[in-house]
């Protein structure tokens, strides 16, 4: 990221070196790949994906205030919120001039749709915020528009490139769909059961700034009222005040959400699996089919 405003080329660059797992390029390039597709808009589009998922993260730190983004201080503690959201904007700006050199309507479409699902996700989670009672449905709602629907436009835009069906568009994305929420799910599960070293911030974040993700919407299921007066006290303190974090993960052992939880997300990585079958043979394929149980079996 350079820019002749140099606190943009400072953001950038220090975000470029702050690691992450560039799954979202790499989707777009087995996609493309895999569908036939051998020329360099690929690499355009998979940084085209990136900016957006990154430009979302400066976001949503600063919304959150978040102290820290894998392992490092957020760029919000760093530069200040007035700074970091203009950087976002930037960033947003910025992929759609890449997109734009594509002079593909289909594919701009398709990035004008996801960004506008993403920032109904963001409203629909801020209005969630501190609630017990959200439900499984609502949980995955907002997965689906903070996370899978990105995942869902990374594999569709591959198919695109490889000039695929409608059909075949539509059913990669329901991959890229399935793909995101399991590991969407996974990090939730992570929150209660990793280590600040292996993700990066600190564990218990999500209940501490008041997510109520799937992990705590099975173990409430199971929660006599005074159980559910601890989960309730957290969210009201906004962190573990009167309440132990070490208290909730034994709630949630007693009423086997972990493992509930889980069990979804292999669900979720099984039907994404299946929606490969109508893709001809290749190592790019084996690569797409490997990935969902990649994403449920990791650790950070």
């Amino acid at each position: 990221m350079v820019s002749s405003v140099s606190p943009i080329t400072e953001i950038g660059q220090y975000l470029q070196v702050s690691g992450g797992k560039r799954l979202r390029p790499a989707l777009v390039l087995l996609a493309s790949k895999a569908c036939g597709y051998e020329g360099p808009a690929a690499i355009k589009l998979g940084a085209v994906v990136e900016l957006i998922h990154t430009a979302t993260l400066v976001h949503d730190d600063i919304i959150d205030e978040a102290d820290t983004r894998r392992g490092r201080p957020s760029t919000n503690s760093r530069w200040g919120n007035h700074m970091s959201v203009l950087a976002g904007d930037w960033m947003y700006m910025q992929a759609f001039n890449v997109a734009l050199a594509e002079r593909n309507f289909k594919i701009l479409d398709l990035l004008i749709g996801l960004t506008q699902v993403m920032v109904e996700g963001e409203l629909l989670q801020l209005a969630s915020l501190r609630k017990i009672d959200v439900t499984e449905d609502e949980y995955l709602e907002l997965a689906y528009r903070k996370t899978a629907v990105l995942f869902a436009a990374c594999l569709r835009l591959g198919a695109i490139l490889g000039g695929r069906s409608d059909e075949e568009e539509m059913k990669l994305g329901a991959y890229g769909t399935n793909l995101g929420l399991a590991f969407q799910l996974v990090d939730d599960l992570l929150d209660f059961t990793s280590s600040a070293e292996k993700i990066g911030k600190p564990i218990g974040n999500d209940l501490r700034e008041g997510k109520v993700t799937l992990p705590l919407i099975y173990t409430l299921r199971g929660c006599c009222p005074e159980e559910s007066e601890k989960v309730a006290r957290v969210l009201e303190e906004r962190g573990f005040r009167s309440v132990r974090f070490r208290e909730i993960q034994d709630l949630m052992e007693r009423h086997d959400a972990l493992r509930a939880a889980r069990g979804k997300a292999q669900q979720f990585a099984g039907l994404a699996t299946s929606c490969l079958d109508g893709l001809p043979d290749s190592q790019y394929k084996d690569a797409l089919r490997s990935l969902p149980d990649f994403i449920v079996e990791r650790e950070s």
